[in-house]
């Protein structure tokens, strides 16, 4: 089965030149609360996308998903309203699926599954450790649809250098198996174009489908469309660059055996460490 193909964006334009290049999910980002404070100082998006984003996109989003995150768990204040009040308003402006991020525990997911309470799909964001160390309790916890391990939160998390050192020391792998045996979806991190990056997209790919993920996010690195000034340059990236992984994966389905996974697997801890000393050197 081929990978779901996510892309982050409020803009109406380039969603639906997403969706018809055949990307499987639009991502609208409504986290804001607590996400500046974690991220300040590093090359990171943080998009303040809104309910009027999600009513906007809604209208053209015909094939794809439309998934939303929601902000995590909280109680209302005089700045914004509490979870229940937020997830109530996310699903009448017409989301698929929303997205709880960096919670750290059972109970925290139980009010966001009660919130959500069977009317859209849920998908949890495992961007903490103490999420990631408290993963077999989580698990117990029913009406989880989906899981996405955040490997940026939960690498600044754990105090790493590289955001990749989670798939190459083995957590993402740990938490798959786990995840696995529940019988919930999963994908995680993100993804360029094929042909690209230090750490190329092939082995994140080949990795993905190693461990059995269903869903990836594709990068800034993807496509840059705050950069573009031309959008026929925004639709030709987003039509070539979907074609290049559906053809990549056309050759993972088809050729790829355990020992070429392995090899992979190998290539991309070596790249990572080289990653990691040169950001180290820097």
């Amino acid at each position: 089965m081929a990978l779901q193909l996510m892309f982050v964006t409020n803009r109406v334009d380039v969603a639906e030149a997403a969706q018809s290049a055949g990307v499987d999910r639009i991502f609208v980002d409504m986290e804001y609360i607590g996400k500046a404070d974690r991220q300040g100082g590093m090359d990171t998006v943080q998009n303040m996308h809104t309910l009027e984003d999600v009513k906007a996109l809604r209208k053209v989003i015909t094939t794809s998903t439309l998934h939303v995150r929601c902000n995590p768990v909280h109680d209302a204040t005089d700045s914004y309203p509490s979870t229940e009040e937020e997830i109530n308003s996310i699903i009448s402006a017409g989301a698929d699926v929303i997205m709880l991020p960096f919670f750290q525990n059972a109970e925290q997911v139980r009010r966001f599954i009660k919130a959500v309470d069977g009317r859209v799909k849920t998908n949890l964001l495992v961007e903490t450790p103490e999420a990631a160390e408290n993963i077999d309790e989580i698990l117990e916890v029913e009406g989880i649809d989906e899981i996405h391990i955040g490997l940026n939160d939960l690498h600044l998390g754990y105090g790493m250098t590289f955001m990749f050192e989670l798939v190459a020391d083995g957590t993402v792998e740990k938490l798959c198996e786990k995840i696995k045996k529940k019988n919930i979806s999963y994908g995680f991190g993100g993804v360029a174009r094929v042909g690209t990056g230090t750490l190329p997209a092939e082995c994140i790919l080949g990795e993905h489908y190693r461990l059995g993920s269903e869903r990836v996010i594709l990068s800034r690195a993807f496509c840059d469309v705050a950069k573009e000034t031309d959008f026929e340059v925004v639709k030709e990236k987003f039509n070539t660059g979907v074609r290049d992984i559906r053809e990549f994966e056309k050759e993972l389905q088809g050729t790829w055996n355990e020992e070429t996974h392995k090899a992979n697997h190998i290539k991309t801890q070596e790249c990572v460490q080289k990653i990691v000393e040169i950001i180290k050197a820097k």
